[in-house]
């Protein structure tokens, strides 16, 4: 027989609302209770009770006081002033210590097994009183079993002559020769050897249609340079590879070339005017090699012009009177040597350098002083006039005039 003070569930399967109802409910019956305490009774009943418990708890105590306990008993058809007395004289605390043994001593319900999970269990053992004679028998069947699985197979030296000589038909296959011939591919070298797709002809590129594949092309490529590395893994040339007189010739042929002049010529320029006349500059910006720079400023008419910008950053570079400015190009050699103007250039700061260090001479003790001394006089710093000083060699000379007692130091 079931005790009506034994669990019909566990206390964490309560819903959280009944739990809280219950709970306010014995707060305003005077007997507030933990919410431990209160699950606890609520596992007493089952799942089907807690609209009752909601109904209960939403009214007003009849009568006080009333525990979590209290509110099942009166579900179960006691009345709220014997719940009401049994809650006052710890009735309830008996009943909750007795749901805690039953449920300590009621035994957990067997699992089945279930056949599709596997089991490492040992099987039960047989009885004593079966037959030895049919185990021993067993053993010698699958001993002999397994040497016959490992024993080596026995095959006939005889070849079957019908079996293994050519048919009719195939004789007459190999006669008629092969049906398709299979182009000779590269052999492949190494393991993460990749093969090259196969290039498009080059007379697609001649046809209307290459016309439209030429100008996306041009869209993305700078000049005919770049236009050509970006096609010669895609397309063939006339004889062999792609070659720049080929591309010229397709772009002149769909009417391109034009265009494509124009859109160099203005980066030409343009270069050259951001890298002040450097040729070696422009090159390094336009990704392409000094031949092939001459080569291009050739074919868009711009040999003059790019001259006379040369020309005019020439001028600029000699003609400037900012000593500042100077300093910083003695030190841009590169530079100079590009424009043909090093030599040039350095004889003439050499004789203003000279004079101006000759009018600060006397009052200067060493090299450092007199650096300080012009730089604060021209605005310009200390550390490029001293640098001035040693690449242009006056070092040694401005030391005898500085110390001319002291004789000059060996290297």
């Amino acid at each position: 027989m079931t005790s009506p003070w034994q669990r019909r569930r566990q206390p964490d399967d309560v819903p959280t609302p009944v739990a809280v109802a219950v709970s306010d409910f014995c707060r305003r019956a005077k007997s507030p209770a933990p919410a431990p305490e209160v699950r606890e009774a609520l596992a007493l009943l089952l799942e089907d009770d807690d609209f009752r418990v909601r109904a209960l708890t939403d009214a007003e105590p009849e009568t006080t006081p009333l525990g979590p306990f209290a509110v099942v008993d009166i579900l179960r058809g006691t009345a709220p002033a014997v719940a009401a007395q049994r809650q006052s004289c710890g009735y309830y605390d008996v009943a909750r210590e007795l749901a805690y043994v039953r449920e300590e001593k009621t035994p957990p319900r067997a699992v089945a097994a279930d056949p599709s999970i596997p089991s490492f269990a040992l099987p039960a053992a047989r009885p004593a009183g079966e037959s030895s004679g049919k185990a021993k028998k067993g053993a010698k069947a699958d001993e002999a079993t397994v040497l016959e699985r490992i024993a080596p197979k026995k095959r006939s030296t005889l070849v079957d002559e019908e079996t293994t000589s050519p048919s009719e038909q195939e004789l007459a296959a190999l006669d008629e020769g092969p049906s398709f011939l299979r182009r000779d591919l590269p052999r492949p070298r190494g393991r993460f050897t990749r093969v090259e797709a196969p290039r498009t002809p080059f007379v697609e590129l001649t046809r209307a249609s290459g016309k439209e594949v030429l100008e996306a092309l041009l869209e993305g490529s700078e000049h005919r340079f770049a236009l050509l590395r970006n096609m010669s893994h895609r397309f063939n040339g006339s004889r062999g590879d792609l070659t720049l007189v080929d591309l010229e010739t397709v772009l002149r042929d769909h009417g391109l070339l034009d265009a494509l002049k124009e859109k160099e010529r203005l980066q030409l320029l343009d270069a050259y005017t951001q890298q002040r006349g450097a040729t070696g500059r422009v090159g390094w910006a336009l990704g392409v090699s000094p031949p092939e720079l001459q080569r291009l400023v050739a074919s868009c008419g711009l040999t003059e012009d790019v001259e006379a910008l040369r020309e005019r950053f020439r001028r600029e570079a000699l003609a400037t009177s900012h000593l500042t400015h100077r300093l910083d190009l003695l030190g841009r050699e590169k530079y100079l040597a590009d424009l043909g103007i090093q030599r040039k250039f350095n004889e003439s700061l050499r004789k203003d350098l000279e004079r101006l260090l000759r009018d600060e001479l006397p009052g200067a003790t060493d090299l450092h002083g007199l650096s300080d001394a012009v730089g604060r006089k021209y605005g310009s710093p200390s550390e490029l006039v001293f640098r001035a000083i040693e690449r242009l060699g006056l070092a040694e000379g401005l030391r005898k005039q500085l110390h001319p007692g002291v004789p000059p130091s060996t290297p």
